[in-house]
């Protein structure tokens, strides 16, 4: 088997799986399987390869014919130009994420303190870390979770604090800002979503209960003890729940909400800060 019989025969595979995105993932699974790039490809593409390799290629087309996530299947996704571990106990970082890293970091200065909710993989603090020399804390209520963070830290250089926390149970000291990407999915809608998310992601970090806003009341009326003064919360929110988030700040005391869209124009990210203390 050639290089270039094996990608389109994975292409075809995964083409008749549904899979949307077919040839791209069977090219990364290609790259994965036999460490090549692009370039080496195209000047290898009639050689013929190991079958034992081949072999391997077909067994991972077939892990994602079963809809098993792409991330999952080679145990990392990049993120703020970094890598990250991730495995099933933690959410895929996601580009849409990277508004919530960009915000935070434009209100931060060098020096002050974080804290990072619902950290999963921890690519949100350690990517802040790695733009700005703050001091970071990062919490999980899973303990398979902060495992993850703490190879991540390690392997992206960045000293993080971690608490295996339910939201601010455990939490101590006050912080300059506090970011969360919270479950905001409401329980119904998760049936909706694809199978790669619906059926391999973690549904902890997933659902928001009834309506989706579970998380984000806890987190807006708890923050408060731990957020110094002049203190900035920001966080990531489903498309359609800015204005409810928004509101649900300023109803408790936060100053300067900010409802931000990300790339593809969708609302995102809700910022706002607690009134300076004079």
């Amino acid at each position: 088997m050639t290089f270039e019989k094996a990608w389109n025969h994975g292409k075809s595979i995964l083409q008749s799986a549904g899979i949307a995105e077919s040839e791209l993932d069977a090219w990364y699974l290609l790259e994965y399987v036999f460490k090549i790039d692009k370039s080496w490809y195209y000047l290898h593409s009639r050689d013929e390869m190991q079958e034992e390799k081949y072999h391997e290629y077909e067994l991972l087309l077939k892990k994602r014919s079963e809809r098993i996530p792409l991330q999952y299947i080679t145990g990392s996704q990049e993120f703020m130009g970094l890598n990250f571990k991730v495995n099933s106990h933690v959410l895929i970082p996601r580009q849409d994420t990277e508004t919530l890293v960009e915000e935070a970091v434009k209100r931060l200065e060098p020096g002050m303190e974080v804290l990072d909710l619902c950290t999963g993989s921890g690519c949100v603090i350690i990517s802040i870390m790695k733009q700005k020399p703050v001091t970071g804390t990062a919490s999980d209520i899973s303990k398979q979770a902060l495992l993850i963070a703490k190879e991540n830290a390690r392997n992206n250089q960045v000293e993080v604090t971690l608490v295996r926390s339910d939201l601010f149970q455990n939490i101590t000291g006050s912080y300059d800002m506090i970011v969360a990407n919270p479950p905001y999915i409401p329980t119904e809608a998760i049936a909706e979503l694809m199978p790669e998310v619906r059926d391999f992601e973690p549904i902890d970090a997933l659902d928001g209960k009834e309506d989706g806003m579970y998380f984000y009341h806890k987190i807006v009326q708890e923050s408060r003890r731990f957020l110094k003064s002049n203190g900035y919360l920001c966080l990531e929110i489903g498309h359609d729940q800015g204005g409810r988030v928004a509101f649900l700040m300023e109803e408790n005391g936060f100053r300067n909400v900010k409802v931000v869209k990300d790339l593809a124009r969708n609302n995102r990210v809700v910022c706002g800060n607690l009134p300076a203390v004079k």
